[in-house]
């Protein structure tokens, strides 16, 4: 088992413990289960992040902790944009659409990044632009 994959795994294990909040570094931050079903694989995967919100929409990062390449979990909702989002207690379907660049991402990562500014530190770590993915709520 991979170092991330067992670090994401705690955490999840916290957030469905808890009522959807997480302690340690994730103290304090509003979290999100996405499931979304893997471009390669098919298999269905569970990724743990932070999110904010733009009205109705959620709102994830595609940061990656500032690597270089983006997070799989990215990859898999541009293929597969039927997803599952688990925020608290409650759990339903989505639509993820992806904002690689433009004026809508650069507006939804700057209302995140000024709420979290981790993110700005991520866009110092990496010469790629990072992604923003937004959460339309279908059922």
């Amino acid at each position: 088992m991979s170092e991330e994959k067992s670090f994401n795994d705690g955490i999840i294990e916290e957030f469905r413990g808890n009522g959807g909040k997480v302690g340690g570094m994730f103290e304090g931050i509003s979290m999100l289960l996405l499931t979304a079903t893997g471009a390669k694989t098919g298999r269905r995967l569970t990724s743990p992040l932070a999110h904010t919100r733009d009205g109705d929409r959620f709102v994830v990062i595609a940061s990656n902790g500032g690597a270089d390449k983006h997070p799989s979990w990215y990859f898999n909702v541009l293929a597969n944009p039927s997803v599952t989002v688990e925020i608290g207690d409650e759990t339903f379907e989505a639509k993820a659409t992806a904002h690689p660049e433009g004026p809508e991402r650069d507006r939804l990562f700057e209302a995140q990044a000024n709420l979290i500014p981790g993110f700005w530190e991520y866009t110092k770590q990496t010469s790629r632009l990072i992604p923003v993915v937004t959460l339309d709520r279908i059922s």
